[in-house]
């Protein structure tokens, strides 16, 4: 019997990885530019910090997330995303001493969910946080910051939707508006939403369900219910982009799964998945640090999708680059010897070189060079051992010419 992976838990395989190597290193360079910082967080945390962080009434807690008991009966969790974990950091570790804390984070995030084009139970998420900063220019320069990263990559057709979702003063009173409007219309709506109903009336703003899609359509916007500070902090951030040369729309029916949010939130999406079309959002959550006992911090931060947006890179043809691997092939002992040397030698100018092992000789080494997918060979035979060159075959175009040892290394970069 053959062992597979587990359904929704996917292998990234070399060649695909190039993308995703690609994705990341832009990633860390965009945005130390802007002053983040790497944290490394870990994947398993206490349960109680996704319930108090994420809101018990949410998908991710009530359905989704991967949670057990350790040895000792302690409650802990695969982290189903990464802004609680980094929340926790900063709380425990004291960031907050600094005025603003730029973080950002990547790694393997775990929800039980229903395997989809570009989603997994285990998918990887780069995300990061702005810890500190109340500004709406704060929402701005990391929207621009992102936009900057997924332009750097070359992503087509990234369109920007922006919303927000008020606060503790407004937000109420938006729901009872919602409710008020939800019950005229709950025998459209799908059972989840209709459970959810007294408790997360949002949720069926976003429900993908065409059902209710049709049924919220006349729904109630939430800005006409902001209050005077949420609808100045809205303004002030949709001039920022503007300034910046962003542009969004507004999209009154998009809120967040997540219960933290508050104010501005946003969504960038791509063509070519789906209904299920986002590849990356966030937006501010100013309550957070204070709900889970640290200090009153203002916050500002989003998460990206990697495997949609690694999915719609490939789709666009961008696949990252990997530098060309060489075969090594030495004809006779005295060759094998020499060449433990020179192959160091070209690995540490940064040539990456394979040594092609047996005693088949040339044609059986460049049948396995051929194997190996090699862009070039590099033959040392007893010929080339008395000139001190090796001969360097294009494994493309078969055009060889042999080179001085000390300038293979050159030849092929």
């Amino acid at each position: 019997m053959t062992i597979t992976a587990v359904k929704g838990f996917n292998d990234i395989l070399p060649g695909e990885s190039q993308v995703w190597r690609l994705i990341e290193e832009t990633a860390w360079r965009v945005f130390s530019s802007y002053g983040y910082a790497e944290i490394r967080l870990p994947i398993v945390e206490k349960t109680e910090l996704f319930l108090r962080s994420i809101g018990e009434t949410t998908d991710i807690v009530e359905k989704e997330m991967y949670s057990f008991a350790d040895r000792h009966g302690d409650g802990l969790t695969l982290r189903p995303e990464g802004t609680a974990s980094a929340v926790r950091a900063y709380i425990e570790h004291k960031l907050y001493a600094r005025p603003v804390t730029r973080l950002f984070y990547r790694g393997p995030m775990f929800r039980y969910e229903r395997p989809q084009k570009g989603r997994y139970r285990q998918f990887y998420q780069i995300g990061a946080e702005a810890l500190g900063e109340a500004h709406p220019r704060m929402d701005a320069e990391a929207i621009e910051m992102l936009m900057r990263f997924f332009g750097e990559l070359g992503l087509p057709g990234a369109v920007l939707n922006v919303n927000s979702l008020g606060c503790p003063e407004c937000r109420p009173v938006y729901k009872e508006r919602l409710i008020k409007f939800l019950d005229g219309v709950k025998d459209r709506l799908c059972e989840n939403c209709r459970r959810r109903l007294g408790t997360n009336p949002l949720r069926a703003l976003d429900c993908k369900g065409h059902g209710c899609i049709e049924a919220t359509g006349a729904a109630p916007p939430i800005t006409d219910a902001l209050c005077a500070g949420c609808k100045d902090h809205f303004d002030r951030v949709r001039s920022a982009l503007h300034e910046r040369g962003t542009e969004a729309a507004v999209n009154h029916r998009m809120v967040r799964g997540l219960d933290y949010y508050t104010k501005t939130t946003f969504e960038i999406t791509s063509t070519g998945l789906g209904a299920q079309n986002a590849v990356a959002a966030g937006g501010r959550y100013d309550g957070l640090v204070a709900d889970l006992g640290g200090p009153a911090t203002p916050c500002f931060g989003f998460a990206v999708g990697m495997e949609r947006l690694a999915l719609l890179l490939n789709e666009a043809g961008i696949k990252g680059e990997a530098p060309p691997m060489s075969a090594f092939i030495a004809l006779g002992g005295e060759a094998a010897k020499t060449g433990v040397g020179l192959v160091r030698r070209w690995r540490e100018a940064g040539v990456p070189v394979v040594e092609v092992l047996g005693d088949g000789g040339l044609k059986s080494g460049m049948k396995k060079a051929d194997r190996l997918g090699a862009a070039y060979a590099i033959i040392l035979g007893e010929d080339e051992l008395k000139a001190g060159v090796v001969t360097v075959k294009d494994m493309k175009t078969a055009e060889q010419r042999q080179v001085k040892w000390d300038e293979a290394a050159g030849h092929i970069k």
